[in-house]
């Protein structure tokens, strides 16, 4: 053994000097977590020693249990004395797939100066749940926006480091921890321990005691005190740390106490477009500057929120179609429409002044004019470029700019160079510049080229769009109100994005979401879905991208049809209606699987199921002539699969049938039913062949309903329908869990904003527990409740991790709903509201108020209203017809987003009767305090 280890000296001296030189410490990890059989926990850091965050180096913990019930993680890392790193926890499976991470900001860990060689530091964590409030309060719309700092021992002792994130600190408040010790002040909250905030995050408290270690187990709360001896301490049980007293006596112990336990915070916050704002400078439509107005109206209302709808450059068509904000022209780029015209310079000439004002009063329109404005915008904009070019493309501000945002800003202003170039967004059309290169475009974008001008002016508006827009969310973090944006789920065929990353999608199909309350035949938007897999192989960089550009701007967001990254309903790229599709991915029924089940005939069910009677109920006395003219007889008087190849798809029926301009109305209703009833028959199916594999199938959407089905026989029948149940609403749900949580957690980590999940319509059992470990907030509005059974939602009883509304822009307004179905409000003025008498025809401010008043009043984090329903609480501004404040249709792909407010926004701050009446219903209901408003009121 003495030789072995004299070898051992000689080999590694070099080492073995170090090691005796360095004080070296044992760090101890202790984390409780219930944990089920095969999964594994890893600690990885940013310190080499814990793996440099490559889980594949990472320290494996052991379990061990504590007690009867309590499972305790554990490892032991020996590190320097002087060890400091960032660390977090991960739990894998047996295979070192990762399951999940722990949710919020990444842990710090720092030793003291001082440590002897050898000594134990215990660090005592919690892990970070994304369910728990503590997870929200560590995202930057608390941190950086509502809670956002103004900033102008001895051998029989053990040290001690406690540790709180503590954000709701009121002016003048500190943090203090009291205890059963001596050391602690022994209840008493005068002799309380106090804490400092830390340098470098000013809402993390912590200090260091030394503690006899016969007083332990130490029990504790933490407390906030101000300088007039006012006390606030912790909800719920007390603290309690344990020191091992089996292994060697800890030198000292960390313990990091997650989140000051405080009654949850709740907060209301108001929706609009920005095109639906109306200002008196605004020209055409809402512009980036009125934000500022939506701010100052929410503050002044005790509301600590603006929520947008995405505010992407939309110009595809360079029409009114690209009204509607959820088709990407680019995900990075910024919509000219919200450009502030009379903020383009300070030194805008006379002529040019009177211009923008000429078309500010000729643009001051009931609703957007979507072409008028944007070519006006265009206009102005491209006479300032000229006057001013030089000048703005040599600011320090633009080149910072330019450098900052060059790898999608190069391609986008070559996008609509082309665009125009071609006179088509469609850049198959663009002969050599059909296929995307960096080579093609640097020689488009270059100074010395040709089309410069007409380049550069795009760099001009996105600089100047992202200044306004920067200003306005400057200004919404110094008056403490979230901007919240919006994260739409596709980007259109025609898009700079699907041009510059064709690998991404999946370009032969669409998405869109199955038949639900909004569309019975389902919603096709006509986005390509993504191909999940080649996104995979950089980490979703493409996604990462996306959010760290909104996060320039924003400190929350929504994530549009969350519901798409579990699983997306797709289409054939030749659908109209979303009725026809599947979920991708999904496990689809095999050739083998349905003949184990005795079913056989695979053509009778996946082929359009047309026959005499059919054709006879559905176009009565006109039948053979549309049998002759759409379909092909195989058989006597049998037309399966017979539809003729002109007109055998959903698309090629609505361009052949399609009457000319100026018809009789007899022929236009005519042409409609005759589409309408091939449409029907094009959907007697009742499973969809898979396009890729010939041996896998698909249930159809609602099978049971179609004509097909009604004629097969009994145990087919019977086989079909438990076949459909498993394929919708069993077989899916791990793996649409395990897609989750590949895709989103990359999306949550990119930044550390507030994010949101807009999870209606047909939701998996797997979704919601999903968002609640992650951390990400659901959304409720009233008449779409989550539970079944129910008619209508109750706000007092949804959980505290959602975004509650009375209604959404993909919905009617709070009056329009009321006005549209008279059996559904008496159920609801009954049953939700708690009335005897008849409800009133139309939704007064009486009821308003009520209405209002009950989404305030929930336990959710937070109650966010459209400006549309808030403004229902004063009658003087309900004079507009309730339908014409809607925003969307679902069921119209064609539907024209133009609503706007018929009030300048500077009208509704004059109007203190107003913003009293909203103002005490925020503050009633406790979503926010006088403090909050006072120095604004």
């Amino acid at each position: 053994m003495s030789s072995s280890s004299n070898n051992e000296g000689e080999e590694f001296g070099g080492t073995m000097d170090v090691f005796r030189r360095e004080n070296r410490a044992t760090l101890q990890f202790k984390l409780p977590l219930y944990t089920q059989w095969g999964q594994n926990l890893l600690l990885v850091g940013s310190d080499p020693l814990l793996g440099s965050w490559d889980l594949a180096r990472a320290k494996h913990m052991l379990p061990r249990h504590e007690g009867d019930a309590q499972l305790i993680w554990e490892v032991g890392v020996s590190v320097p004395a002087n060890f400091h790193s960032q660390y977090s926890y991960c739990m894998v499976d047996e295979h070192m797939n990762v399951l999940k991470w722990e949710a919020g900001a990444r842990r710090s860990l720092e030793l003291p100066e001082g440590l002897e060689n050898g000594a134990v530091v215990e660090v005592h964590d919690q892990w970070q749940d994304g369910s728990s409030p503590d997870a929200l309060l560590q995202t930057s719309a608390f941190k950086n926006v509502i809670f956002r700092k103004d900033h102008h021992a001895s051998e029989r002792s053990t040290m001690v480091q406690f540790k709180v994130n503590c954000v709701q600190l009121e002016p003048g408040q500190s943090v203090f921890v009291v205890g059963n010790i001596p050391e602690l002040g022994e209840w008493d909250d005068g002799a309380a321990l106090p804490l400092s905030s830390s340098v470098g995050d000013d809402f993390l408290w912590q200090c260091m005691t030394t503690v006899r270690r016969e007083n332990f187990p130490i029990h504790y709360k933490y407390i906030l005190k101000n300088r007039f001896g006012e006390v606030v301490s912790e909800t719920g049980a007390d603290r309690e740390l344990k020191c091992d007293s089996a292994r060697k006596p800890a030198a000292m112990v960390i313990t990091s106490d997650g989140s000051f336990q405080a009654q949850p915070w709740r907060g209301a916050g108001v929706a609009s477009p920005v095109f639906s704002l109306r200002s008196r400078e605004s020209v055409g439509a809402g512009e980036f500057m009125d934000l500022k107005l939506m701010v100052d109206f929410a503050a002044k209302t005790g509301m600590r929120l603006v929520q947008l709808l995405p505010i992407n450059d939309t110009s595809v068509n360079m029409m009114w179609w690209d009204s509607y904000p959820y088709s990407s022209l680019s995900v990075f780029a910024l919509h000219p429409l919200y450009l502030r015209l009379q903020r383009l310079s300070d030194h805008i000439p006379d002529d040019i002044k009177e211009e923008i004002e000429n078309f500010r009063q000729k643009l001051d329109l009931k609703d957007v004019d979507y072409e008028a404005t944007l070519k006006a915008k265009l206009e102005i904009a491209k006479k300032m470029f000229h006057l001013e070019k030089d000048k703005v493309l040599n600011l320090p501000s633009f080149k910072q700019y330019f450098e900052e945002n060059k790898e999608w800003l190069k391609p986008y202003a070559a996008f609509c160079f082309l665009r125009d170039l071609f006179g088509t967004a469609d850049h198959s059309q663009w002969g050599g510049y059909s296929e995307f290169t960096w080579q093609k475009v640097e020689k488009l974008v270059s100074p010395n080229s040709d089309y410069y001008d007409a380049i550069a002016f795009t760099y001009y508006q996105q600089f100047h769009l992202h200044s306004q827009l920067t200003e306005v969310a400057e200004y919404a973090q110094e008056n403490r109100v979230v901007l919240k944006g919006d994260l739409p789920i596709g980007v259109d065929p025609h898009s700079v994005d699907t041009w510059q990353f064709p690998s991404l999608f999946r370009m032969n199909t669409s998405t869109g979401a199955p038949p639900d309350y909004f569309d019975m035949n389902g919603q096709n938007w006509g986005f390509p879905t993504y191909n999940w897999e080649e996104m995979a192989k950089d980490n979703f960089g493409w996604w990462r991208a996306r959010l760290n550009q909104m996060a320039k701007y924003f400190s929350a967001y929504r994530i549009d049809h969350v519901l798409g990254f579990f699983r997306i309903w797709e289409l054939p790229h030749h659908s109209v209606t979303g009725l026809m599709g599947h979920f991708r991915p999904s496990i689809p029924l095999s050739t083998e699987e349905l003949e184990w089940e005795g079913v056989w005939d695979f053509n009778r069910l996946s082929l359009p199921y047309v026959r005499c009677h059919i054709l006879q109920q559905k176009f009565g006395d006109r039948w053979q002539e549309i049998a002759s003219k759409y379909f092909y007889e195989y058989e006597h008087l049998c037309y399966q699969a017979s539809f003729k190849e002109e007109y055998n798809t959903e698309k090629k029926i609505l361009a052949a049938i399609k009457p000319s301009e100026g018809s009789p109305d007899w022929v236009v209703r005519e042409s409609e039913e005759i589409k309408a009833g091939l449409f029907d028959l094009l959907h007697e199916v009742v499973l969809m062949r898979d396009t890729e594999d010939p041996t896998k199938f698909y249930p159809r959407f609602n099978l049971d309903q179609t004509k097909s089905f009604s004629e097969l026989d009994d145990h087919n029948k019977a086989v079909l329908r438990r076949l459909y149940h498993s394929y919708y609403f069993q077989r899916q749900e791990q793996l649409w869990r395990e897609n989750a949580l590949k895709t989103l957690p990359a999306l949550m980590k990119s930044s550390d904003m507030l994010a949101c999940g807009e999870d209606l319509g047909m939701v998996p059992d797997c979704v919601r527990p999903v968002l609640n470990e992650l951390g990400l907030l659901g959304l409720r509005i009233q008449r779409y409740p989550s539970t079944p059974g129910q008619e209508f939602g109750d706000p007092a009883e949804y959980n505290y991790m959602v975004v509650c509304a009375p209604s959404c822009h993909d919905s009617s307004t709070m009056r329009a709903w009321w006005e549209e179905d008279e059996g559904r409000r008496s159920r609801f003025f009954k049953n939700t509201l708690g009335f005897s008498e008849p409800p009133p025809a139309t939704c007064d401010p009486r009821i308003a108020h009520i209405i209002i008043q009950q989404h305030l009043e929930a336990p959710s984090v937070w109650a966010i209203f459209p400006i549309q329903d808030l403004l229902a609480l004063k009658e003087d501004y309900t004079k507009r017809p309730a339908r014409e404040e809607i925003i969307n249709d679902p069921t119209n792909p064609r539907h024209y987003w133009r609503f706007r407010l018929h009030i300048p926004m500077e009208a509704i701050l004059g109007d203190e009767e107003y913003l009293k009446i909203v103002r005490e219903l925020v503050l009633s209901s406790g979503r926010a305090s006088l403090k909050d408003v006072e120095a604004t009121i």
